[in-house]
């Protein structure tokens, strides 16, 4: 289920707010049984087959999490659980990735497995990882089932997160005073949750129809086309996220519960470090925390600070996805952080909307790297855009922005509809506009949602 279906807005939502905090009137606990109930359907709808991996996952890891918080002893006792779970990850993810590879190294035909990849399994295994750690620190010095099951079930963050620190949920889950519903946190949410809405069907979805139809007319589009669609994946891949965020913490918000900040304006960062402290915030805390920091972070010096943070964005890279442009994006964002790094006492001297400006424009090659079937397709896009051969824009993009509401404000604005005559392309710059606005003046939602 979509936070964006017309089911979980007007059906879902109302339901599980009205049951959750109807049944936590009578008992918390079954306040608590109904959230996990809601949750598994929110994540299966009808068909239960598609819970089996994360509910053989959920029994497998509490098994481990009970014999971990009797027996808190060798770090093998933490190591194991968490081995499991990148096992399971990397099984299901990446097995026909790597077989392919096989393949082609050795010139064999290999069969690939049919594999049921299960959804938000990336998100799902990196919490049962972030609780495996809380409980072996003793930072959760007993595990409850149900607490346990709310945690990583919990269907604001289950599918695309933000990631969120087990103690800071349980603390919030296991307080009696946050049982009551508070209309002031209601309709806080519901604002947030509405921006998060807009972010997502009006500008992301758009950008997408955009971006697809480049991606549909490789050889067709002119080099001023894929430098458009470069751009319009910028924005449609931070307003798709950023808008599920907006909407996760809002629909959190309504029941209660605190989930951590995601996005920070991260299109007004002045350097590729800068970006990845406003960027998926919590994933970049549980990169720092669990890989980064355990490495040594910084602590050992230059080299094995270079090395250390190559390890993290080669991570990062392979978790976003199983392809080599994926594992190449990783590397290149490390390899510019590195190279913030080896430089930050320089760029204080540059003219500040000078680094703006370069790293946006690295960030759009990247993110065009991340959007690539492949990196000959990547490479191909790069040398259209830098051979600037034809500076045209096709009609097949500028329809892309056709939309059936365009009609509507004609109709009700003449002179709008005077304007988008005589300006080829009206449509699209409007759209432009609104979206640089957005991304770089306003403050973030996140910090006006009360």
């Amino acid at each position: 289920m979509q936070f964006n279906s017309y089911s979980f807005i007007f059906l879902f939502l109302p339901v599980i707010l009205t049951a959750y905090f109807g049944a936590c009137k009578f008992n918390t606990l079954l306040g608590k049984l109904v959230i996990i109930a809601g949750s598994i359907f929110f994540y299966t709808g009808k068909d239960l087959t598609s819970f089996k991996v994360l509910g053989i996952s959920l029994v497998i890891n509490y098994l481990l999490l009970k014999f971990l918080e009797k027996h808190r002893g060798p770090k093998m006792y933490m190591l194991f659980p968490v081995i499991v779970n990148v096992g399971m990850l990397l099984y299901y993810k990446y097995t026909n990735f790597l077989l392919t590879n096989i393949a082609i190294v050795f010139g064999k035909e290999i069969g690939l497995k049919e594999l049921f990849l299960p959804i938000g399994i990336s998100f799902f295994t990196f919490q049962q990882i972030a609780f495996i750690v809380a409980v072996y620190r003793e930072e959760i010095k007993t595990v409850r089932f149900v607490d346990y099951a709310s945690y990583i079930l919990y269907f604001p963050k289950l599918l695309m997160g933000p990631l969120m620190d087990p103690v800071d949920f349980l603390e919030q889950w296991n307080d009696s005073a946050l049982k009551r519903i508070s209309w002031d946190n209601m309709a806080a949410g519901l604002k947030l949750f509405s921006f998060g809405l807009f972010k997502k069907l009006v500008l992301a979805d758009t950008f997408a129809k955009a971006v697809a139809w480049g991606f549909s007319n490789t050889d067709a589009a002119t080099s001023m086309d894929w430098i458009l669609v470069t751009l319009f994946y910028t924005f449609e891949i931070y307003f798709d996220f950023s808008g599920y965020s907006d909407m996760a913490v809002g629909i959190s918000q309504m029941l209660n519960i605190s989930l951590p900040i995601n996005f920070d304006s991260p299109y007004k960062a002045v350097s590729v470090r800068d970006f990845w402290k406003r960027w998926h915030i919590s994933l970049t805390k549980f990169l720092t925390k669990y890989i980064y920091f355990p490495l040594g972070g910084s602590r050992k010096g230059l080299f094995f600070t270079c090395l250390n943070t190559m390890i993290v964005f080669l991570i990062s890279g392979i978790w976003h996805g199983a392809n080599w442009t994926f594992i190449v994006w990783g590397l290149l964002h490390g390899a510019f952080s590195i190279m913030d790094r080896l430089i930050e006492k320089i760029p204080g001297k540059i003219f500040e909307p000078a680094r703006w400006l370069m790293t946006f424009v690295v960030l759009n090659g990247l993110w065009l790297l991340f959007r690539a079937d492949s990196l000959a397709q990547w490479r191909y896009i790069l040398i259209r855009i830098l051979s600037l051969n034809n500076l045209n824009i096709s009609d097949g993009l500028l329809s892309s922005f056709a939309l059936p509401e365009a009609a509507v404000l004609f109709r009700s604005v003449p002179l709008i509809s005077v304007i988008s005559k005589k300006m080829r392309g009206f449509i699209m710059n409007v759209f432009i506009a609104g979206a640089a606005a957005i991304c770089f003046f306003p403050e973030n939602n996140y910090r006006k949602k009360d």
